[in-house]
């Protein structure tokens, strides 16, 4: 019997010396190479995703702070899967299979329905649709309530960007050219909750003029995004002499995190910055920011995408 890859039944897109793979398992993107050069820091088809590596990030993104949120008059409790920190972490759909449908040679749609269960009563349906086209790669993401009362949803995405320099290696975050066009960040505690927010200027973490990442260890979530008249906010990691990467996102994603990996282990810190799409933010389940409530038959959707260049 032969053995199947730990993320399941794998579905490739290619489009002109473009190509992506979707997973089975979770509907995450494993791969994103153009010209043979590496779009996404992902991991190996014998491996599973490590760190939340393409993976879709739904009910919710980030953090519930130990699991607990009320809703409906009553307090629900899921499990704690960060058990260090103490919350729930990037929802429920992360390990499930979910169904492919090839839809052309550049196309995919990735569904699943996600059970009412204990610490989530509620019945709602995913979809991911990923297409590879001449401008990058589209996703359009959707929830729909398919139950009989209101649910609370909220979605993200978790892709870790590499880019490539002049010689062709990959480049480290601290040598990323980075830009992220928002005026406010979200501070937290140490269990990594907001505790508030906090205006970028003068700080740090003000990158909406491209700069150097450097030393500094981003794992931040960033609001109030600048958006170009077409509506999409625009992060852009950039290599010195060679190419960038663009994270767009339409006005449903009103949040994005940026991670350069300062957790990770020796192999991966700072090997590539994760940029997060995100409707909400952590812990939305309790303090309501961002946070969607789908009444039955309703839906939610939004589009992000991303965009390499050559040098």
């Amino acid at each position: 019997m032969e053995a199947l890859a730990p993320s399941g039944r794998q579905v490739e897109l290619v489009h002109a010396d473009s190509s992506v793979t979707i997973t089975e398992v979770g509907g995450g993107l494993r791969e994103y190479t153009i010209g043979g050069a590496p779009v996404l820091d992902g991991y190996d088809v014998a491996t599973m995703a490590s760190r939340g590596r393409g993976q879709l990030l739904l009910p919710w993104p980030n953090r519930i702070a130990d699991g607990r949120y009320p809703f409906g008059g009553t307090t629900h409790q899921l499990p704690v899967n960060e058990v260090a920190l103490g919350n729930a972490s990037h929802g429920l759909t992360r390990w499930s299979a979910w169904e492919l449908e090839r839809l052309g040679p550049a196309a995919v749609r990735a569904s699943f329905i996600l059970r009412a269960q204990s610490g989530y009563p509620f019945t709602v349906g995913f979809a991911a649709e990923y297409r590879l086209a001449d401008d990058g790669l589209t996703v359009t993401m959707t929830a729909t309530n398919l139950g009989s009362q209101p649910a609370p949803v909220g979605m993200g995405a978790h892709p870790y960007l590499t880019t490539v320099g002049a010689d062709g290696a990959t480049v480290r975050a601290d040598d990323v050219e980075l830009t992220v066009p928002a005026a406010t960040r979200l501070e937290t505690d140490d269990r990594s909750i907001p505790t508030g927010a906090r205006a970028v200027a003068g700080e740090p973490f003000d990158f909406r003029r491209p700069r150097l990442v450097g030393s500094l260890a981003l794992d931040t979530c960033y609001t109030d995004l600048d958006r170009d008249p077409d509506g999409r906010a625009r992060v852009r990691l950039g290599a010195p002499g060679g190419g960038s990467v663009t994270v767009w996102m339409d006005e449903t994603w009103r949040y994005v995190q940026v991670f350069t990996g300062d957790t990770l282990g020796p192999q991966e810190r700072r090997r590539s910055i994760a940029v997060e799409p995100l409707t909400c933010p952590a812990n939305a389940f309790n303090s309501g920011d961002g946070l969607r409530v789908l009444e039955p038959a309703a839906s939610v959707g939004g589009i992000w995408g991303i965009h390499p260049t050559r040098a």
